[in-house]
């Protein structure tokens, strides 16, 4: 098992970084204009992916470490879910779906 020196190390916590960037700025479409819930949910998921690996990286222990893994990893399931919701009512194209679909089982596949 590799070892690190700092949260920031962590690639997991680095794609989940782009990914949440990826959702903001995506949120901000105006496709989205009204829909709050959802924008903050969105958010709120993706952010909730990166935060996990740095508080369970801070916490010093394996065993919790591997505890907020396993929820960075359902927050990435929640915002796979999301996204679906976001395409069906015609809020992202496919092509940006199946981007963000694929960053998003990207992370999961390093946590």
């Amino acid at each position: 098992m590799a070892t690190f020196k700092s949260f920031e190390d962590i690639e997991a916590w680095q794609l989940a970084r782009v990914l949440a960037k990826d959702i903001f700025l995506v949120t901000k479409e105006k496709t989205f204009a009204n829909d709050f819930k959802l924008i903050n949910q969105m958010r709120s998921s993706s952010g909730s992916i990166m935060d996990n690996i740095a508080e369970g990286f801070e916490r010093g222990g394996n065993r919790e470490f591997i505890q907020f893994l396993s929820i960075a990893k359902g927050s990435c399931g929640e915002l796979r879910s999301q996204l679906y919701r976001s395409l069906d009512i015609e809020y992202i194209s496919n092509e940006k779906f199946n981007e963000l679909f694929q960053k998003c089982i990207e992370v999961s596949s390093k946590i």
